[in-house]
């Protein structure tokens, strides 16, 4: 499967985006798909999950203020980051498994699959 990430931009903190992640490939619904970010100078960080039956997953440092959806019929995930901070500045990838398990779904490692990540930067 390749994966596309879009909607990423300069925001003030307190804003808002909205990040996609389309899909190619009839097998989307099976897939389980991750959000991870990478800050300059930092290692790749968990951000949310969505798994194959639309239970969702997410960061302690996101929870309450990112929610992550996916519109099967689009072959598309969906990141709405609300109430941004500085903190969140970095660049944002989607990651997709069909067969990744769930306590597995917070580590990279685990996804086969990547998209190109779309930067996001956060301005005070």
């Amino acid at each position: 499967v390749q994966l596309q990430a879009s909607g990423g931009g300069l925001v003030q903190a307190g804003g808002y985006l909205r990040l996609s992640c389309a899909a190619s490939g009839d097998t989307f619904r099976s897939y389980s798909l991750g959000w991870f970010r990478q800050a300059p100078g930092k290692e790749r960080e968990f951000v949310a999950a969505i798994r194959w039956n639309s239970h969702t997953f997410y960061a302690d440092s996101v929870k309450g203020r990112f929610t992550v959806s996916r519109d099967n019929a689009k072959n598309t995930v969906y990141l709405q980051m609300n109430s941004l901070k500085l903190e969140d500045t970095a660049v944002y990838y989607c990651a997709a498994d069909r067969g990744i398990i769930q306590s597995s779904l917070r580590n990279a490692d685990a996804y086969d699959y990547w998209g190109v990540g779309t930067q996001v930067t956060v301005s005070s």
